[in-house]
């Protein structure tokens, strides 16, 4: 197994990045979302680091597990590293790193375009068919989200009552629970949220960056 702390160029990353206060942990559960203590603080470092970090060592992030990965994107994503557009999506798609997609959907929605919803098409059109493992709600959230600033419907192709969404839902979900947990507008809101803190951080640095 890889272990960073024998590659010294992948492993300054990792610590400088991704490690540092648990940050992926952060990234995963967000509570800073919701908390006002660490809403500022949280996003200022990311914004900062958002745009500090080199194309190599996001490169190195990427390449390496989940933990860095998450990070990786969620630093591409505040600071619109575009060029790094078709690695993300060639992530999302080999789907190798649980919990690493939720930040490839987030980086696809920040950056805005028509070709990021065509990745995130892909990708549903590949994996909604699938319960097995995946960020299915999170790229139907960012798709939704992109649909919304586009102008586009890509996102009804999947939607219906016989549609992809709908069949994955009941998949995924036993038919006789009260609460399913995903719907297709609170993944769309968690993207929003994500897009619109990303948003107010990188406006909040100084000007000379």
């Amino acid at each position: 197994m890889r272990d960073h702390r024998h590659e010294p160029a992948l492993n300054a990353a990792v610590e400088t990045y991704v490690t540092p206060g648990r940050r992926y942990l952060q990234l995963l559960n967000t509570p800073f979302l919701s908390d006002p203590a660490q809403r500022q603080a949280f996003g200022r470092a990311l914004a900062e680091d958002s745009v500090r970090i080199t194309d190599d060592e996001l490169e190195l992030l990427l390449g390496y597990e989940w933990r860095a990965q998450l990070t990786a994107s969620w630093l591409v994503a505040f600071a619109r590293r575009a060029a790094h557009r078709e690695r993300i999506g060639e992530l999302l798609l080999a789907n190798k790193r649980i919990y690493a997609g939720r930040g490839f959907c987030f980086a696809l929605a920040r950056f805005g375009t028509e070709e990021d919803a065509r990745l995130l098409v892909d990708y549903l059109h590949a994996f909604l068919p699938r319960t097995d493992r995946g960020e299915q709600d999170s790229a139907m959230g960012a798709l939704s989200h992109l649909d919304a600033r586009l102008g586009t419907e890509h996102s009804a192709r999947f939607l219906g009552e016989t549609g992809l969404w709908s069949r994955w839902l009941h998949a995924k979900f036993p038919p006789d629970r009260a609460d399913v947990p995903v719907s297709l507008d609170q993944s769309r809101d968690v993207i929003r949220t994500q897009c619109s803190y990303a948003d107010h951080a990188m406006k909040a640095l100084p000007s000379e960056r």
